[in-house]
């Protein structure tokens, strides 16, 4: 990949990071008591845009989705790391896609959040959902929708106890001390990851088998499951797992040479 393509995506990885270091930040702070907000992507821009720089630092991190979408796109269709052509070649592809998706309607948030319209915070999701629930074989859909979630909760998981992800912290330009714990930050990032989606998934699937899309929910709903139902401690960790992954995604976009996910 050419210098200007990798400094894209580099960038565009980095805010990727930002963006869940703020998710874990606050709703660490949220658990404390000390201020914050349990909130996911859309909620943390929200939050942006009420402090002071707020407007230039959204710009700023919708540029950098831009780039995320950037390298997603070019690892679904230029494949820079020769995946091939099998099945889960296709598959891996596929989740490039999705994601570069995903993060391009970030993009769109923070860029309508700047220009005065509103993110709808967490209710973005749950509008989707209804609106998917009142199509013909709605109900379908948005269990197959719950069901990729979930393929990619496991994923996560595995990502994190697997060690898949240390081969290319193991050959970065990274002196032993920070290897070492970038790879801890990984796997708990990872771990994290993998909780809040599944739990996601599950909120999913159950709007899909009630047909009501009350019961879908985003990043800000599964921390409020995890505090109602297993406590304020357990919901630190988790936030903390996910500041963790911001952190390894940050260290990862400047010595890490190839696939980020």
């Amino acid at each position: 990949m050419s210098n200007k393509r990798e400094n894209i995506a580099r960038f565009g990885i980095a805010t990727k990071g930002l963006v869940y270091l703020l998710i874990g930040v606050l709703a660490t702070m949220a658990a404390l008591g000390e201020g914050g907000k349990k909130s996911g992507s859309s909620g943390v821009l929200d939050y942006l845009a009420k402090q002071s720089f707020g407007q230039i630092l959204l710009v700023i991190i919708g540029v950098g989705l831009i780039g995320y979408v950037f390298w997603r796109m070019y690892q679904a269709f230029a494949d820079p790391e020769e995946n091939g052509n099998d099945t889960k070649a296709i598959f891996l592809r596929i989740g490039y896609f999705i994601s570069g998706l995903v993060y391009g309607a970030l993009a769109y948030v923070a860029f309508s959040t700047v220009a005065g319209a509103s993110s709808s915070g967490g209710g973005s999701r749950e509008t989707m959902i209804s609106k998917l629930l009142s199509q013909s074989y709605g109900q379908y859909i948005v269990g197959a929708i719950a069901i990729v979630l979930f393929i990619k909760a496991v994923f996560q998981l595995y990502k994190a106890y697997s060690g898949e992800y240390k081969e290319h912290v193991q050959q970065s330009s990274l002196r032993s001390e920070a290897k070492s714990l970038m790879i801890k930050a990984g796997k708990v990032g990872f771990t994290a990851r993998g909780i809040v989606i599944g739990l996601i998934a599950y909120f999913t699937f159950k709007a899909a088998l009630t047909a009501n899309s009350d019961q879908a929910g985003g990043t800000k709903q599964a921390l409020n499951f995890l505090q109602d139902e297993f406590g304020t401690i357990v919901l630190m960790i988790v936030a903390l797992g996910l500041a963790a992954y911001g952190v390894f995604m940050f260290i990862k976009a400047k010595y890490v040479q190839t696939d980020i996910n």
